[in-house]
């Protein structure tokens, strides 16, 4: 009597796990897991990407760059661009040097690839926590929030993002991909200012100009927590720069 596959579990390791992904993938439903570990697997992710028209290579190729990407984050973070290899990052990863050349042509490609992917993952809970709030006031204090602790929480991820954000600075335009996004965020918060501007909740001043202007100073209290030059909590260096940004451009 043959029996439904069960899908892989995630306590497999890294390349375990994507071979047994690829066979429950492209193997049919009839195959045998009887030598898998047990466990649960949520796959909501997996059924909404199949769903949204992505092909089963699609999927597999996600996991496969998302697995990538990890283990380059984790690298270039221990040891810098310079200090890095491709190598190490397959290793990390528990993939073949040849596997990581499929996606990315060299190690730039999977550097610029690493922060992409990490700046996305900060736009889109600082977008979901922005939107959450209802007042100009509760709306940059989510913008302001949800970007310190993402960094404080992501403290490998910090190194590489800052480490080259230095250089789009000197050479606008040298990575286009990365000053867009940086950008988008201080868009974000100009829709919201615009929006206090309408209702009278801030005082008259340039959206786009206090949109960035707010932008750095959070970057600014980002790098001095990195750095270990503010040795406050979290919630503490938070409230400061909101009051700070606040009484500027708040109505009393």
């Amino acid at each position: 009597m043959s029996r439904v596959s069960r899908a892989p579990s995630p306590g497999l390791r890294p390349r375990e796990y994507q071979k047994h992904l690829e066979v429950y993938l492209f193997g049919g439903l009839n195959h045998q897991y009887d030598t898998m570990t047990g466990g649960s697997f949520h796959w909501t992710g997996l059924k909404r990407m199949l769903i949204s028209g992505k092909t089963k290579k699609d999927v597999v190729t996600e996991f496969r760059t998302s697995e990538i990407l990890a283990a380059a984050h984790r690298v270039f973070a221990q040891k810098g661009f310079q200090g890095a290899t491709i190598e190490e990052v397959a290793k990390a990863a528990e993939v073949a040097k040849g596997t990581v050349y499929l996606y990315y042509r060299s190690k730039h490609d999977l550097y610029w690839a690493a922060l992409e992917r990490g700046i996305v993952d900060m736009l889109e809970k600082t977008r979901a926590s922005m939107d959450a709030a209802e007042t100009t006031a509760a709306k940059i204090l989510a913008f302001i929030e949800t970007k310190v602790r993402y960094f404080d929480e992501n403290r490998d991820f910090f190194k590489i993002y800052f480490s080259e954000f230095g250089t789009c600075l000197i050479h606008p335009g040298e990575e286009k991909e990365f000053t867009d996004l940086y950008l988008q965020q201080s868009r974000m918060l100009a829709a919201v200012l615009e929006r206090g501007l309408r209702r009278k909740e801030i005082r008259p001043s340039r959206a786009d100009v206090t949109a960035l202007a707010i932008t750095d100073l959070t970057r600014g209290l980002i790098t001095q927590r990195l750095s270990g030059w503010s040795k406050g909590r979290v919630k503490d260096d938070i409230a400061f720069l909101f009051d700070f940004v606040w009484k500027g451009i708040g109505r009393s």
